[in-house]
């Protein structure tokens, strides 16, 4: 354990720079609440997407870097902003005009359109649950009606009523002058609608811990800033909640980092201590457009669960956090493989290069062995050249070409096995378009063929892709151009596997039965 804190204490692996920097924030003193706490935000305007996913997983990975170079304890809090009010319908929802009539109630009191919890809050709290559940995440669940209406929130609200005007100058310096004439920090709800009111406030008392208001129709109202009665703003309410649970560590999006001064300020005000930290790009749907919750674009997690495992995710949440990443079914088949690549080379690394290793960060430590002898990339190229429509079709290639493996024994190489048959109809099938070969293409592919129908080298990988590349060799400059044909002609893609492997796998005889079905133009008119 030494040694492995000596390297952490060095690693390079961002998740140790960020676990050493929050070492700092308390030097030899450990916190007075006795352990470290790191929190995340969620606000469940719409259906969990995976961006929430992603902030957890990527603050979890920092909570266990902090576990290796201190023996100080830690809590994972995951608060729901479930008392927003909802201002406006989300788009990816059944009957959305049933919704029209609760707007601006808080979000824990609108019905669930679903029908299967007490409220849209509530069902959306549980469905973010489901999910982190499903990853074996650690953590604790606050929900922020709960929160304000129990009274927990109570004494900071009390503090913000006693401290008004010092947080109405942060907040009125960040505002155009034609809302500073109607902001306040509080946001009162309707005594009798139960709406989240955005009006003006007439008084703070802070002796008695109320507000003064008139509601739209001018009628004047008089409520306790305490139990539920009122909420803050969203920018309040971040450094707020900071204030009261003593947060030492949150991550957030770029689109909060402008923002940053101003949480800080509002925690510090209340008498707290502003937390560490760590901004993170936005991931982006197809077209580079943001992903939205409400909208609903880009991928949901149990989308990605459906093409690819929970590990995948995890690795594609793990790479580059500080760079904007496009998030879309075509970034998962890259995703498995590299993650199984890295699972492959961790046994044989020094201290140093497992702490820089992702999988390191996305196990906890606690390492798994590969059983994926056959890349994903390849699993879906057999699955297209297989007319593949169950996992059954592909195992009968894997057994021949790896005798020793089977469901039982490599799970995880059957659970992709499913999920390659399941991405390529989806996804692969619908755009593949094959092509004739040209005329110098056809002379190789027909030595190809007869070399291939001549063999007697058993299924090498090596030696195969020996063969195709002395086939192209003379005849291609450059050699890609003789691999691109292969793709098109042969599996209707612009590019694919290393092609002695995929030889391998998928028969000699077998390849050069595909290549005659090319020739005759079989593939190219869909016969």
């Amino acid at each position: 354990m030494d040694e492995m804190r000596d390297a952490a204490m060095k690693a390079k692996a961002w998740p140790f720079e960020e676990a050493r920097r929050l070492l700092q924030r308390y030097g030899d003193a450990p916190p007075e609440k006795g352990h470290v706490l790191f929190e995340t935000g969620y606000g469940p305007s719409g259906l969990p997407h995976i961006g929430t996913f992603g902030e957890v997983a990527r603050t979890t990975m920092i909570r266990r870097a902090f576990e290796v170079i201190s023996d100080i304890p830690t809590r994972l809090i995951c608060f729901s902003d479930d008392m927003d009010g909802m201002r406006k319908v989300p788009d990816n929802v059944p009957d959305p005009d049933q919704l029209r009539e609760h707007l601006q109630k808080p979000l824990t009191d609108v019905p669930d359109p679903f029908g299967t919890h007490e409220s849209f809050g509530h069902h959306n709290n549980a469905m973010l649950r489901r999910f982190l559940d499903a990853f074996g995440f650690e953590y604790e669940f606050y929900s922020a009606t709960e929160f304000y209406r129990s009274g927990q929130f109570d004494d900071i609200l009390l503090r913000a009523a006693e401290r008004y005007d010092d947080l109405m100058a942060v907040m009125l310096k960040t505002l155009r002058d034609e809302r500073r004439q109607t902001y306040s920090i509080f946001l009162p709800l309707h005594p009798e609608t139960g709406r989240v009111l955005y009006v003006p406030i007439r008084h703070v008392d802070a002796k008695n811990g109320t507000v003064t208001f008139d509601d739209e129709s001018g009628r004047e109202w008089t409520v306790p800033v305490t139990g539920g009665n009122v909420k803050l703003q969203w920018k309040p309410d971040f450094g707020a909640r900071w204030a009261a649970l003593d947060v030492d560590f949150e991550m957030y999006g770029k689109d909060h980092s402008t923002n940053t001064p101003v949480y800080d300020r509002i925690c510090e005000i209340l008498g707290g201590r502003k937390p560490e930290h760590f901004t993170y790009e936005l991931f982006l749907d197809e077209n580079g457009e943001k992903i939205s919750k409400s909208k609903g674009n880009g991928l949901t997690i149990d989308e990605w669960l459906t093409y690819a495992s929970t590990e995948s995710l995890s690795y594609f949440m793990y790479q580059k956090p500080k760079t904007a990443k496009r998030l879309f079914f075509d970034v998962i088949p890259r995703a498995v493989d590299e993650y199984h690549q890295q699972l492959r080379a961790y046994p044989d690394q020094a201290a140093e290069q497992r702490l820089a290793n992702p999988v390191f960060h996305i196990h906890g430590g606690q390492v798994p062995e590969s059983g994926m002898v056959v890349p994903f990339s390849m699993l879906l190229n057999l699955a297209s050249v297989s007319a593949a429509e169950d996992k059954e079709t592909l195992w009968g290639f894997i057994r021949r070409y790896a005798p020793g493996a089977s469901p039982e024994s490599h799970p995880d190489l059957d659970a992709a096995a499913g999920y390659a048959v399941r991405y390529y109809n989806d996804f692969v099938k619908p755009s593949k378009v094959y092509r004739l070969p040209t005329e110098l293409e056809r002379e190789a592919l027909e030595e190809l063929r007869d070399g291939l129908k001549a063999w007697q080298g058993g299924a090498d990988p090596e030696e195969l892709q020996s063969l195709v590349f002395a086939v192209g060799r003379d005849r291609f400059d450059p050699l890609r151009g003789w691999f691109k044909a292969l793709y098109e002609v042969l599996l209707g893609a612009s590019q694919g596997p290393r092609f002695g492997g995929f030889i391998a796998l998928y028969g000699v005889d077998e390849t050069a039965a595909l290549i005659d079905r090319a020739l005759a133009g079989d593939l190219a008119q869909g016969v």
